[in-house]
């Protein structure tokens, strides 16, 4: 509704009530705008539905990509979409991510914890929850921002400037967009995760990714020792989730199949099968086996082809896939989640190459035409090394004269201002723009892009405040620029909602109201 209609609707409901005459309905109307979403199945609905849209765009064009950046808190979240906003004016195409790694790492009770498992899965839509209510909180500041100059444009007589205030309100668009989050491996069986599911999507989550890897040996993507379930638990769990979208009403709720098949050589389970060519022979047929004519004391044997076979077993009880057929496992991992009712998948791989997940890609969808991906642009690889070695290797195969560099150490700053330096920076700079073209990436994503921006800007303040710099070293790097930025939170009092405050209490209390932002309040010092 518009602000003029929401005034109307708030009057007549106020005028059948005679001992209401002390409620505005202009304020009922701006606290509506500003709490537009009461429920996190309200935004889950409404963001469902932004990213079908998106993924049906991208499917028409893959120019149409999507991005997001993954957040640890509210605030980092709620930063990053007034920055979209004040940069882009619109946060179409922009999400937020959220990883089990970061609230492993940053929001135990346990404190620090490795991307395992290990932490409160209640922490998950706990953390959706709050990233939600601080964008939610960043609506209502930036309506009241405009309701003020509404005001003033009214006190000032200035008709046209008012209309053109209250055409930005009718239009205003929200800071709430679509979360991806991470449910791991479903934190247990297939009841766990619906039980999960279903918290993460009542605070508002529209698409959950889960992933293939056994519940109780769950390991970080980027580190070995990776265990895969067969695909009929997996798919188990897809089906959890979809039930607790349909039972939340949240019809169009996302799937993200997650394979970590690539780096995964291990599995706890040899697969049921039911006949020749099944799910779980196909799962069976990579493990690493040695034909048997005798069995020993102990012996897990499969029968393939009338011969009988000894799956590679080791003292963890864990058996081993054979060297080399982790991209046929992925390949059918991504057919069989598809074919079972995901929306997008996510291949976890050990490097950023195009080439190689395009190639897994343009396998898919000779069974899924549509098959697209939501890529890890993971801050786990060492993206100058690998696009330097990539260049080199490419310039070899070229014919190219690469005497000057050594493959070994393209890390060094001595190539930074290179030919060589150039091109892998420009292949970095247009990665997500060609691997959505070439290897049908839909959503491009950095996992743990804060927990590196939060260490790297605190050292540099801890450096630079407690040494010569001392104060300087505050105001020169941060506040500074803050100011010359436009970096909404050097107002911390306005940010924090002191303001939508004193707009309360003068709702409430009228002339009586005692504000917080009157002369004396130091955040004027910003004012210009």
């Amino acid at each position: 509704m518009t602000y003029s209609n929401e005034i109307a609707a708030a009057t007549t409901t106020i005028g059948g009530q005679p001992a209401w005459d002390g409620i505005s309905a202009e304020s009922v109307a701006r606290m509506r705008l500003q709490n537009r979403f009461k429920t996190g199945l309200e935004i889950a609905k409404y963001t469902a539905g932004i990213m079908r849209r998106d993924m049906a765009a991208y499917d028409a064009n893959p120019a149409n990509y999507t991005q997001s950046l993954g957040c640890w808190h509210g605030f980092i979240g709620q930063q990053k979409l007034i920055s979209i906003k004040k940069h882009f004016g619109t946060t179409k195409g922009r999400y937020l991510y959220l990883s089990g790694w970061m609230i492993a790492a940053l929001r135990s009770e346990f404190g620090p914890l490795p991307d395992q498992s290990m932490h409160e899965k209640t922490s998950v839509p706990a953390l959706i929850e709050e990233l939600y209510t601080f964008l939610r909180q960043a609506d209502a500041r930036e309506l009241s921002g405009l309701f003020r100059d509404l005001d003033a444009a009214r006190g000032a007589g200035d008709e046209v400037k008012a209309k053109q205030i209250q055409a930005a309100i009718d239009n205003h668009e929200t800071h709430v967009v679509p979360i991806i989050a991470d449910i791991d491996a479903g934190f247990g069986n297939a009841e766990a995760t619906y039980l999960l599911a279903k918290k993460m999507i009542e605070a508002g989550a529209c698409a959950l990714q889960i992933e293939n890897q056994v519940s109780d040996e769950k390991q970080c993507g980027h580190q070995d020792g990776k265990v895969t379930v067969p695909h009929e638990d997996f798919i188990a769990k897809i089906r959890a989730i979809r039930y607790a979208f349909m039972e939340m009403g949240v019809e169009d709720g996302i799937i993200v199949a997650r394979t970590d098949s690539l780096g995964a050589g291990l599995t706890k389970q040899i697969a049921v099968t039911r006949e020749a060519g099944d799910i779980g022979d196909q799962y069976n047929s990579y493990l690493d086996c040695e034909e048997v004519t005798t069995i020993g004391h102990g012996d897990v044997l499969i029968s393939r082809d009338g011969k009988l076979l000894k799956p590679k077993r080791l003292p963890s009880n864990l058996f081993q896939f054979r060297s080399g057929t982790g991209e046929d496992r992925c390949v059918l991992d991504c057919i069989n989640s598809l074919q079972n009712g995901a929306d997008l998948l996510w291949i976890e791989t050990e490097k950023p190459h195009i080439g190689q997940i395009g190639g897994m890609v343009s396998r898919i969808r000779e069974v899924i035409p549509n098959a697209k991906l939501v890529y890890n642009n993971s801050p786990s690889f060492n993206w100058t090394l690998n696009f330097r070695q990539q260049v080199f290797d490419a310039w070899t195969e070229a014919g190219k004269d690469v005497s000057a560099y050594d493959r070994a150490k393209l890390m060094s700053v001595d190539y930074d201002a290179t030919d060589l330096g150039a091109e892998a920076d420009e292949r970095i700079r247009t990665f997500q723009r060609d691997a959505a073209a070439q290897a049908g990436i839909f959503h491009h994503l950095i996992t743990l892009p804060t927990y590196h921006t939060a260490a790297l800007s605190t050292d540099n303040l801890a450096r630079e405040y407690f040494g010569d710099a001392g104060m300087l070293g505050y105001v020169k790097n941060v506040q500074r620029e803050e100011i010359r930025q436009g970096i909404a939170c050097v107002k911390h009092q306005n940010m924090s909602g002191s303001d939508i405050g004193d707009d309360h209490k003068e709702m409430f209390a009228g002339e009586a109201a005692l504000k917080a932002g009157g002369a004396h309040n130091t955040m004027n010092q910003f004012a210009a």
